[in-house]
């Protein structure tokens, strides 16, 4: 029986490899794509981050989402495991995660 995990296996892209396909691609010069991406960085940033709107959309492919959690305090609540009996909650701070959903453009790649 073969094993899935071969060493055969195609390996994810690296950064230089990605610059080199894209700059292959598009006609720009590799310096010129690597620039591209640092500024879709520094805009992908400003707009997650705290004076920004919190959520960037790259074409139909990802949304990026800031997601803020409320502080919580200690307390005791019901066990959702064990009904009727009750439970210790440590307090948490507030937080904020950064969520990816994957849009139309690459869910039709996993169809078909």
């Amino acid at each position: 029986m073969a094993d899935n995990k071969s060493t055969d296996t195609a390996r994810a892209m690296s950064k230089s490899a990605l610059l080199q396909e894209l700059a292959q691609t598009t006609g720009l010069e590799r310096k010129q794509v690597g620039e591209v991406l640092d500024a879709l960085e520094n805009v992908i940033k400003d707009q997650l981050g705290k004076t920004g709107p919190g959520i960037f959309s790259l074409l139909d492919l990802v949304k990026i989402r800031v997601v803020t959690k409320e502080a919580r305090k200690a307390g005791v609540q019901p066990n959702p495991f064990k009904p009727g009996e009750m439970m210790e909650v440590k307090a948490r701070p507030a937080s904020r995660e950064v969520k990816v959903v994957v849009l139309k453009g690459l869910k039709d790649l996993s169809e078909g």
